[in-house]
C-alpha cells in the first residue's frame, strides 16, 4: 500500500504545500520515501527517503512552484527499496507526463520485458508506477493529437487496462492540460476525488488515496471513482468522467481492517463505524467460547475501535492496556522480519496496573506472521496477567498478496497448516479466536449496499484480476526474498 494526492488549484497559486500537508495526513500508508512533482510552464521534482517531515525542508519548498501538483508515501512491494523507485515518476514525451500510484501489478516482470523488446521503452527502475506510465505514454502518443484531450487521455487508460494486471489507483498530470486519475478495471484499491470552491468563486480539485486527507484539506463533494472509472480535470476546471471499463467493483477488505484512518471513508463506507461492527461480531463469537474474561484490551491503533465495541457487546471493561511510542512505525509495513521484530519492544509498552491478577482479551486487527503478536503476549504476562487471549478482527490470513500488501511469501504465515489452538501456543496465548469472513465482509457492507463482493484473497486464495497462478505467487515470492534477505 501506498499514499497519493494531485491537486489542481487556481493558477495564482502554488500547491506545494498544500500537497505535503495531505501527505503528512496518510503518512500512514507509506514510511520509507516521499516525493512530489508540480508544473508551472516546467516540472519541478522532489523526492527522497523518509518521512515527509524528512524529505521535505522548507527552503525547498519554493522551486516547486505551480497550480498543479501529485504528491506520494512509498510503502515499498515490488521495488527494492532505494530512491530510484520513489514515486512521482516523470516521462517528457508525449506532452510531458508525471504519475504517482497506489497498488502492484501482478504481471510487472513479465510487462517490463515486453515494453523493452516490443515498444522499446526501458523501465529503469523496480517501480511498477514507472510501467504504467510508459504503457499509458505509448498509448497516449499512438492516439497521434496535437494536443492533449479528454477522448485521448481515456484511450491511454483503456490501454492500461488492457496491458497492466493488478491492482492500482493512479494520478496523473499532463504539462499544459491538467489532472488525470483512474481505478483498476475491479476497482481493489481506493481513490477519492473532491472539490472545493476558492474565495474567487473559482474551483481547486484534489484526488486522494484516503477521504480522511480531502477532509483536512477541506475538500467537499467527495465521491469514489468507481472500478474502471477514469477521471480528467483540465485547467479551466472542466471535469469529465468515463467508464472505461464495466467490471465488477471488487475493494480491497484489508483497506477497512488495517491500513485506512478511522476518520476515513471508503466506497461510501466509513472506516470507524465498520471497525465497530467488526467488534460487535467478533464479541458474538467469542461468546461462543464460554469463556469469562475481566477486560478487554486493544493493541493500538487500528484495533480500538473494534476493542471497544467487543468490550460493551461483551460487558466487560474496557481499558488500554498498552502505550505506543508514536515516533515508531507501523510494524506491519516495515521491511523485513528482523526490523519488525526489533521495533515492536520499542513500540508497545504494558501498562502493568491493568494487567496484573487478570484474565485478559486483546484484540488487534490481524495476524500475519505471529511476531506482534508473540511479543505482545509476553509483555501481557510479564506485566501480571493471569489469562491471555488473543482476537484477530480479520479471518486467518493464508494467501499471499499480490496487489500491494507486503505478506507475499506464504510460508510467512502463521495461520498456514496450523489450527487455532496450535496458533495461541505458537504465539503464547491461552486461546485465539479469528472473525469470520462472513462477518467481515458484513461489517463493511453494512455500510454500502451496493459492495457485492471484495478482493479477499489474503484470507481465500481467490485473486479476483483472474490472472494469478502458482507461476506468478512463486516468481513474487522470489522477488520479496531478494528485497529482503539482509533486512
Amino acid at each position: 500500500m501506498c499514499g497519493f494526492i494531485g491537486i489542481l488549484g487556481p493558477r495564482q497559486r502554488d500547491v506545494i504545500s498544500e500537497i505535503l500537508d495531505g501527505l503528512v495526513s496518510i503518512q500512514h500508508r507509506g514510511q520509507d520515501a516521499a516525493g512530489a512533482c508540480t508544473y508551472n510552464g516546467r516540472f519541478h521534482m522532489k523526492r527522497g527517503m523518509g518521512l515527509v517531515r524528512e524529505v521535505f525542508r522548507e527552503e525547498s519548498l519554493p522551486r516547486l512552484g505551480g497550480h498543479i501538483g501529485i504528491g506520494h508515501v512509498r510503502y515499498p512491494t515490488v521495488g527494492g527499496g532505494s530512491v530510484d523507485d520513489t514515486q512521482p515518476f516523470l516521462v517528457k514525451s508525449p506532452f510531458g507526463i508525471a504519475m504517482a500510484h497506489n497498488g502492484n501489478l501482478s504481471n510487472f516482470f513479465e510487462l517490463k520485458k515486453e515494453l523493452s523488446e516490443r515498444d522499446h521503452f526501458l523501465v529503469d527502475s523496480n517501480c511498477d508506477v514507472e510501467a504504467i506510465l510508459q504503457v499509458f505514454a505509448h498509448a497516449l502518443s499512438q492516439t497521434g493529437v496535437a494536443k492533449p484531450n479528454e477522448d485521448a487521455v481515456f484511450k491511454a487508460v483503456n490501454a492500461v487496462f488492457e496491458r497492466c494486471r493488478g491492482a492500482y489507483s493512479v494520478v496523473g498530470m499532463i504539462s499544459g492540460f491538467g489532472l488525470f486519475a483512474f481505478r483498476d478495471p475491479k476497482g481493489i484499491k481506493p481513490i477519492i476525488v473532491g472539490e472545493r470552491v476558492e474565495a474567487d468563486g473559482k474551483k481547486s480539485f484534489c484526488v486522494a488515496s484516503e477521504s480522511v486527507l480531502l477532509d483536512l484539506l477541506d475538500y467537499h463533494h467527495t465521491t469514489s471513482l468507481q472500478a474502471g472509472e477514469a477521471i480528467v480535470i483540465r485547467n479551466d476546471g472542466t471535469v469529465t468522467r468515463r467508464q472505461v471499463r464495466h467490471d465488477a467493483h471488487h475493494p480491497c477488505l484489508f483497506e477497512w481492517v488495517y491500513f485506512a484512518r478511522p476518520d476515513s471513508f471508503l466506497d461510501k463506507v466509513s472506516v470507524y463505524k465498520s471497525r465497530l461492527r467488526m467488534g460487535e461480531h467478533l464479541a458474538e463469537k467469542w461468546q461462543k467460547t464460554g469463556i469469562a474474561v475481566d477486560v478487554v484490551m486493544p493493541v493500538p491503533e487500528s484495533a480500538r475501535d473494534a476493542a471497544l465495541a467487543m468490550a460493551q457487546r461483551l460487558g466487560v471493561k474496557y481499558r488500554e492496556g498498552f502505550v505506543k511510542n508514536r515516533y515508531i512505525g507501523r510494524t506491519f509495513i516495515m521491511p523485513g522480519n528482523k526490523v519488525r521484530r526489533k521495533s515492536i519492544r520499542h513500540k508497545l509498552n504494558a501498562i502493568q496496573l491493568e494487567f496484573k491478577d487478570k484474565d485478559v482479551l486483546i484484540v488487534d486487527d490481524s495476524i500475519v506472521r505471529g511476531n506482534t503478536s508473540k511479543e505482545i503476549v509476553q509483555m501481557a504476562r510479564e506485566a501480571g496477567a493471569r489469562k491471555v487471549y488473543f482476537a484477530s478482527c480479520s479471518p486467518q490470513l493464508l494467501h499471499p498478496c499480490v496487489y500491494g500488501i507486503d505478506m507475499s511469501t506464504k510460508n510467512e504465515f502463521i495461520a498456514r497448516d496450523r489450527t487455532d489452538v496450535e496458533i495461541a501456543k505458537e504465539i503464547g496465548a491461552d486461546g485465539v479466536v479469528y472473525q469470520d469472513l462472513a462477518d467481515l465482509e458484513t461489517s463493511v457492507r453494512e455500510g454500502n449496499s451496493e459492495l457485492k463482493q471484495f478482493c479477499n484473497a489474503c484470507f481465500t486464495g481467490k485473486y479476483p484480476t483472474g490472472d494469478v497462478t502458482s507461476e506468478v505467487l512463486e516468481g513474487i515470492e522470489r522477488e520479496r526474498a531478494l528485497v529482503h534477505k539482509d533486512a
